[in-house]
């Protein structure tokens, strides 16, 4: 096997640039990324060829990468941020794309995290005569597929919790419903974070008193608003609320328990709503319940918005991922709402299974980004 070259770095930090833009867009597939790249007369590595993994069924990224460079992949370094797939699905394996377009070396960043599947693609390569390099910025890579990995081993997404708190620690008032307390900078980075995840996720509660639409509203990136999914135990989501009035341009689904309103739930099902029915106690819904029923049907980035209870639901359960605390510049007083039910949200941020990776300003609002020690 080859050394990993500073070329090899550098083309497989674009790809791997490229795979993030895809995040939120290809669920239940990774979103893949392939370049590639062949020498030119004077000996310098030139880009013939880029792919990005298509919707479920269509192409795969090495595909689209193959059709961009034509007959210019002989011979040419692929570049691919995921081991190529070695099975036939509702699409036929990459690797076997790769073998018939002539490329004569792959690079790739990391194997399959499928344990059934993992390695199946270098040895088919190798087998052809094709050159293999593996590895290549892995533990960056492992971060783009961190939620795809986890769906592949434990039968769940990964789980991004953000929080908008006041100076004070709180999220709202008593009564008075949703407060806007980040500024304008803080929201276009939610929106961003929206967009690439595959489901919102929000409780009953904050279903209720904000009536929220939970869309990505960037310029440019309304179509990349993901699933919306309310954990309502009784299914008590009116069906006049903005989420069930605009399931039709973006789905809603709702986790309910099997005991729910049988009425109620035929009211929403009727308006457009996917019912999803789990198990529940008094208490509410385990998060791992939860996890399951999204995981099953495709889901592998979670992005939980509120209320307090889901998150310290979340929490408790040691099933968040990454933490995002973004404070804003008012202070709510008298009337809180705590942002978390049952925890102290200082405490949570000074938590030792947690590593801080990222602190800075949004305008006046501070943000800290905050990952889970072995994520």
């Amino acid at each position: 096997m080859s050394k990993i070259s500073d070329t090899d770095n550098r083309f497989m930090a674009a790809a791997e640039r490229l795979a993030r833009r895809g995040l939120g867009r290809v669920w239940p597939n990774p979103s893949v990324a392939a370049l590639i790249v062949r020498e030119t007369e004077d000996g310098l590595p030139a880009l013939v060829g880029r792919g990005v993994t298509s919707r479920p069924g269509m192409a795969h990224a090495e595909v689209n990468a193959l059709n961009q460079a034509g007959d210019k992949a002989k011979g040419a370094t692929c570049y691919v941020t995921l081991e190529p797939c070695s099975h036939y699905g509702r699409t036929p394996p990459c690797s076997l794309a790769l073998i018939e377009a002539g490329v004569k070396r792959v690079v790739v960043g990391m194997l399959d995290p499928n344990p059934r599947v993992s390695g199946r693609g270098v040895k088919m390569l190798e087998d052809a005569g094709i050159e293999v390099v593996t590895g290549v910025r892995e533990a960056s890579i492992k971060a783009v597929y961190h939620g795809f990995t986890l769906r592949q081993v434990k039968q769940r997404p990964s789980v991004f919790l953000k929080l908008a708190v006041s100076q004070d620690g709180f999220i709202g008032r008593e009564g008075e419903g949703q407060i806007k307390i980040s500024g304008p900078l803080s929201m276009r980075m939610v929106h961003g974070f929206r967009a690439a995840s595959d489901a919102i996720l929000v409780g009953s509660g904050t279903a209720l008193a904000d009536d929220p639409q939970l869309t990505c509203r960037l310029p440019g990136l309304h179509h990349r608003s993901p699933v919306r999914v309310v954990v309502d135990r009784q299914a008590r989501l009116p069906v006049t609320s903005k989420l069930v009035k605009t399931c039709v341009d973006v789905p809603v689904w709702l986790i309910c328990s099997n005991d729910a309103d049988g009425e109620r739930i035929d009211a929403l099902s009727a308006a457009g709503v996917n019912i999803i029915r789990v198990p529940a106690a008094d208490t509410g819904i385990d998060p791992s319940v939860i996890l399951s029923a999204l995981a099953t049907r495709g889901i592998t980035r979670v992005m939980v918005e509120g209320g307090a209870r889901l998150a310290s639901s979340f929490l408790n359960a040691g099933l968040i991922d990454d933490l995002c605390v973004v404070t804003g510049d008012i202070k709510i007083g008298v009337g809180g709402i705590p942002a978390l039910h049952d925890l102290d949200l200082a405490k949570v941020l000074n938590d030792p299974n947690f590593d801080r990776i990222g602190a800075g300003h949004f305008g006046p609002d501070r943000y800290t980004y905050l990952r889970r020690r072995g994520a």
